[in-house]
């Protein structure tokens, strides 16, 4: 299996050193699944982490780009937010109905307290980071 490969944008390090520090830790958390999730499919060699509005977000040769942030209208909560166009929350929301919290097509949202569904979760990022490989498959590969 090829070594991942991680091109970092450094003006991504500067968004996270500004997140509050009680939030901090959540969006540290959700950067390192992605990356972890990344580096277990063999078919990810390159992952690019930059900022797209502003949030960090993830792209990959045949993904869709994956976004994580916090903001401050909403500082109960972070979320991870996908291509609204996609079928990937449609998707996320029929295979793993009451496991997360939805919002529109967008995102699944986070409550700082909440556990988050781990395994459940990494399902959510792999098809996001090959969604052009699964778009026409039912369930998108999970």
């Amino acid at each position: 299996m090829p070594k991942l490969k991680v091109k970092t944008d450094p003006k991504v390090e500067k968004v996270f050193a500004h997140y509050p520090d009680f939030v901090r830790p959540k969006m540290q958390y959700l950067r390192e699944l992605i990356i972890e999730t990344a580096e277990d499919m063999d078919d990810v060699i390159v992952l690019e982490e930059a900022l797209k509005w502003g949030e960090p977000s993830f792209v990959t040769k045949d993904g869709s780009t994956l976004r994580i942030d916090w903001k401050e209208k909403t500082p109960d909560q972070y979320a991870m937010y996908f291509q609204c166009t996609s079928r990937l929350v449609d998707t996320f929301r029929f295979v793993f109905d009451k496991k997360f919290q939805f919002e529109g097509k967008r995102a699944i949202v986070f409550q700082l307290n909440q556990k988050i569904p781990r395994m459940e979760l990494k399902e959510c990022i792999k098809a996001s980071l090959r969604y052009h490989k699964v778009k026409k498959q039912i369930t998108l590969g999970i």
